[in-house]
């Protein structure tokens, strides 16, 4: 399977590496899967992980280098 949307490049504009978008990735759709609220009104993906990188394109989810932890970027 390949992801079209968002776009890799798009992605990575946002993180340091393809490791780092995975695992934000990751843990964000397990945050979202255990009832955390979305940033987003809506999203295109139906599933957990699609929706956590649609956030991650959106620029409302970043890696905190600190801690390595999943941060929700407020507007």
């Amino acid at each position: 399977m390949r992801i079209t949307y968002p776009s890799i490049d798009k992605l990575l504009s946002h993180v340091d590496s393809r490791y780092s978008l995975s695992v934000l990735a990751a843990k964000r759709a397990h945050e979202l899967e255990a009832g955390d609220p979305p940033t987003l009104s809506s999203f295109k993906c139906d599933k957990a992980v699609g929706k956590a990188l649609e956030e991650i394109a959106a620029g409302k989810v970043t890696v905190d280098p600190a801690h390595r932890e999943v941060n929700l970027v407020d507007d």
